[in-house]
């Protein structure tokens, strides 16, 4: 809705409200999928060294994305300094690619004890 709204034109009311439920909905839902994940995902033997290397590319590309923002933004010379709706169309394929990905590959973690989940992610 976001994208959306910038290809339109559209109210500024419009664009905060769809920017304030992205932003919520990412918030609670798929951005925090990322630190169970990575706290469940790697064998107990592991784990330490595999949540630090998660959260570290996690924040690594997280900077990236920051850093390259002017790129795309820039009153000037930006990409899409005039509408940046694409920006927020790759935002939402991402996003859905994402979900499609736990969906189908990430195993359900509720009442599974870590040696069983182990046992899931080696199969």
């Amino acid at each position: 809705m976001v994208a959306y709204g910038f290809i339109n034109h559209s109210a500024p009311e419009f664009m905060l409200t769809f920017l304030l439920l992205f932003i919520a909905s990412h918030a609670i839902g798929q951005g925090a999928v990322i630190w169970v994940l990575i706290s469940e995902i790697f064998p107990t033997q592991i784990r330490a060294k595999g949540q630090a290397f998660g959260a570290s590319i996690h924040w690594v590309f997280a900077a990236l994305i920051t850093l390259i923002t002017p790129v795309f933004l820039d009153s000037e010379h930006g990409i899409f300094k005039d509408n940046p709706w694409p920006i927020f169309a790759f935002f939402c394929v991402m996003m859905a690619l994402q979900l499609v990905w736990i969906l189908l590959k990430v195993p359900e973690t509720k009442g599974v004890s870590l040696e069983e989940l182990q046992k899931k992610l080696v199969q």
